[in-house]
């Protein structure tokens, strides 16, 4: 296109075509640098009994793939790293947001691993978004010791709308890190107040971070979450709030007694702290492997892991039958259908599920 300062009225002016925009792609990229290598089951499984942390990297991502070739692929890796595994203690830490739980976790890791030693897991669930279905997965951004902790292994995973706000491919993942060597493994939730069931079906020791002013006696005895926690801190106790964190601290004691005693017959504890300032880490890490002796020699350390292997075997049965209805092509084209009828009222979501189920009984009446 011309220019219009070429025109007869600018004579003596003169302005040159600009030089071409340039690709913003670089020509000289070669993109099979960028390719990642896909290694087998032995190679990934002989790679976690070393230790090797890219490779349980690899592991997890399988893990919690959708595609049908990686998760028959992770089950493989899972299956032959199960002997190696169980060996670890597994502590599952929730609380209200923003009470503190990836800078608490931050300053708990650092304690254990410089107290106790040994090797630690993070596996740090992040709410996936109801719209996008996407997950920020930036609490390790809160973690500034533990990310650069050469014993300490980091996983922020999506939360994936699974029950609890606990991955639905978590339970998995402990066992990939406890064959790696991991002996300590935490589990941080996305907080989402009185539904973490699923969340205590697979740790040992669950804690509860609560904060001051969240609200009156009544609300600590809501039943759900109070009365699956193993153990009760208050965080944020610290400059002028100290008083505040030890009347709610004092308030949660007393709601601890409107429950009956637990199943393993430890009395929840209820102790302050700051995760930020880092104090009073020590107690509470005292109070956590004085129930772990104590349930070891009462014998519901063992129990409560059988009640547990029981409770997944149930849960991964839903979770197969789920997908396998959905990802039945036939299921598939009727489902659409299905759907049209209900929003146009022309049939009811009851009638609409109870129509479909029976077509996919159906179906594998006559595959048989």
């Amino acid at each position: 296109m011309e220019h219009p300062e070429n025109s007869e009225e600018y004579k003596g002016l003169v302005v040159n075509d600009g030089v071409a925009q340039p690709s913003i792609i670089n020509p000289y990229l070669n993109r099979k640098r960028f390719v990642r290598k896909q290694y087998s089951v032995d190679e990934i499984v002989d790679g976690i009994l070393k230790g090797n942390v890219t490779m349980l990297a690899q592991a997890v991502t399988l893990v919690e793939s959708m595609i049908p070739a990686h998760q028959e692929k992770a089950q493989k890796v899972i299956e032959r790293c199960l002997p190696y595994s169980g060996k670890s203690v597994r502590i599952g830490i929730s609380g209200v947001p923003g009470a503190g739980k990836s800078t608490s976790i931050d300053e708990f890791g650092i304690h254990v691993l410089e107290r106790y030693g040994g090797k630690l897991a993070v596996l740090a669930i992040d709410p996936s978004s109801e719209r996008s279905k996407g997950s920020i997965l930036g609490d390790k951004t809160r973690m500034e010791k533990l990310s650069v902790h050469p014993k300490a292994f980091i996983r922020p995973s999506p939360s994936a709308g699974s029950l609890g706000g606990v991955a639905r491919k978590t339970r998995e993942t402990v066992i990939l890190c406890e064959a790696a060597g991991f002996d300590k493994i935490f589990i941080e939730t996305v907080g989402v107040g009185q539904s973490e069931t699923a969340c205590h079906s697979m740790v040992d020791f669950f804690l509860l971070i609560q904060v001051a002013g969240t609200g009156d006696e009544l609300q600590g005895i809501k039943r759900g979450i109070m009365e699956i926690a193993d153990g009760i801190v208050v965080n944020k106790c610290d400059g002028d709030n100290v008083k505040r964190c030890e009347m709610a601290a004092q308030g949660f004691r007393n709601a601890l007694h409107f429950f009956p005693l637990p199943e393993s017959q430890w009395m929840p504890k209820v102790l302050t702290y700051s995760g930020f300032y880092g104090y009073g880490i020590k107690e509470v890490w005292d109070m956590i492997y004085e129930y772990f002796d104590f349930v070891k020699e009462n014998g519901y350390f063992d129990i409560r892991r059988q009640m547990q292997n029981k409770y997944w075997m149930y849960e991964t049965i839903e979770n197969n039958l789920r997908s396998r209805f959905y990802n039945d092509p036939i299921i598939k084209q009727t489902l659409k259908f299905m759907e049209e009828r209900v929003q146009g009222g022309e049939k009811t979501s009851f009638m609409a599920a109870h129509d479909l189920l029976d077509m996919y009984y159906s179906e594998l009446k006559e595959n048989k």
